[in-house]
């Protein structure tokens, strides 16, 4: 999904550069913003990610999430969505794990070993063909999201990264890449979370028929 859209946030102005007159200007213009990027995208993507996930809950492979910063927490809500909202019906969702959600994991391998392979180390243990990695990154450039990609890629598993700014490294190492060309590390987040409301609605609809 690679759009054009001149660095849309670059127009975003601060805080600071706006009077208030009760017309809450900075908010709509951001809202403006990620109304644009919504109504500029192709959907393929996101839709090839749907098809995947329907096929891991159809052969009951697992799915793994990782991100850092505010894309963890996008890993492990989209992880939980996964799980139970997805179907809402106990033991029917889809079996969705955040590599980021484990302290004590993380902080193991990033003390013992290294943080650039926190995820990596983490799939070469549980990931298996078949699986599926879903990779949160607004640049596409973390060094541990890469790692987390190629190993998925050796371990012959469905691999998607959704990402913002120019797409990085990830965008060529994922099998299915979902890119947004946001120069704006907020609303690439946002547009992470919107994805997985989307899918996750698509599924509970697709799965409960």
């Amino acid at each position: 999904m690679n759009f054009q859209l001149q660095k849309i946030s670059e127009t975003l102005l601060p805080a600071s550069d706006y009077v208030y007159q009760g017309d809450h200007r900075f908010f709509s213009d951001y809202a403006s913003k990620l109304s644009l990027v919504l109504s500029e995208t192709d959907w393929s993507s996101v839709v090839n990610l749907a098809k995947i996930l329907l096929e891991v809950k159809r052969t009951g492979a697992r799915v793994f999430l990782c991100g850092n910063g505010g894309s963890a927490a996008n890993a492990t809500h989209i992880a939980n969505d996964l799980v139970y909202a997805v179907t809402e019906k106990t033991g029917q969702g889809i079996d969705a794990i955040s590599l980021s959600a484990n302290p004590a994991i993380l902080t193991c391998l990033a003390n013992d070993f290294h943080y650039d392979h926190i995820y990596s180390e983490q799939l070469a243990v549980s990931g298996r063909a078949g699986d599926l990695l879903i990779a949160l990154s607004g640049s596409g450039n973390s060094t541990n999201i890469i790692n987390a990609l190629k190993t998925a890629n050796e371990l012959e598993m469905n691999t998607t990264a959704i990402l913002g700014f120019d797409g990085g490294v990830a965008k060529a190492l994922a099998k299915n890449p979902i890119h947004f060309e946001v120069h704006d590390m907020q609303l690439a987040e946002d547009l992470q979370q919107i994805v997985g409301h989307m899918v996750m609605r698509w599924l509970k609809a697709e799965i409960n028929v």
